[in-house]
């Protein structure tokens, strides 16, 4: 039978020391965090964490300021923070492949389907630095400035002399007569209907433009007779 009827310290019951030296375990640790919203999903990140997040459009190495939710820390949260989390991509990856498989029974009938989800890695770069930023540094006052000498009085311009009139244009070198529309395919029947109609310009430039290339005999004497017939009117 156990005696416990001794002094405390030989009770048969173990006894432990406390060390004050003892570590304070890290649950206890006040340490800031921060709930970010990524995707439509929501994340609590701590300074130096990396996670595994839905694909983004950031490219490798460049940081960005996810929306914040929440800050927390040293026993007390914050619900509508000012503080800003910068996070930067470590990279693109392909997550796990998820296999899909269907099949019917009785009919023999398998398929097998799978997909890798797009992921990015980022790491949380700080957590701080608030909307609230540091007014810059008053500029230091310049000396005053040295009154300007007062600027001498510039010369009078000498008057321009006057500009020579534009010349009046050329005149216009007079217009040249050219024959009737598709003459050349016009035969010597057609052309000694026509002729009469055409004004004394179109018969002149037609008779010299016959006599320097076709030289139809008809054609030029059907000209000719329109011409005389302009010149009796």
């Amino acid at each position: 039978m156990l005696d416990i009827t001794g002094p405390e310290p030989t009770r048969g019951f173990a006894t432990l020391a406390v060390d004050s030296r003892a570590l304070v375990p890290a649950f206890s640790t006040p340490m800031s965090y921060a709930i970010i919203s990524l995707g439509g999903k929501q994340y609590r990140v701590r300074e130096g964490e990396r996670l595994l997040v839905d694909h983004l459009a950031t490219d490798e190495g460049k940081t960005f300021e996810p929306r914040v939710l929440l800050i927390g820390g040293n026993g007390s949260t914050d619900l509508s923070p000012t503080t800003t989390v910068t996070a930067r991509v470590v990279g693109h990856q392909l997550g796990e492949k998820i296999r899909i498989g269907k099949y019917k029974k009785r009919t023999g009938y398998r398929k097998h389907n799978g997909y890798r989800s797009h992921l990015t890695q980022i790491q949380i770069e700080s957590i701080g630095g608030g909307a609230k930023k540091a007014a810059p540094a008053k500029k230091a006052e310049a000396a005053p400035k040295a009154e300007a000498a007062p600027k001498a009085e510039a010369a009078p311009k000498a008057e321009a002399a006057p500009k020579p009139a534009a010349e009046k244009p050329a005149a216009a070198h007079a217009r040249t007569a050219h024959p009737p529309k598709d003459y050349d395919e016009l035969t010597v029947a057609q052309i000694a209907e026509a002729a009469h109609g055409w004004r004394r310009p179109n018969l002149e430039a037609a008779l010299e433009h016959e006599r320097e290339n076709a030289n139809r005999k008809g054609a030029i004497a059907a000209l000719e007779s329109a011409l005389a017939a302009k010149e009796e009117h």
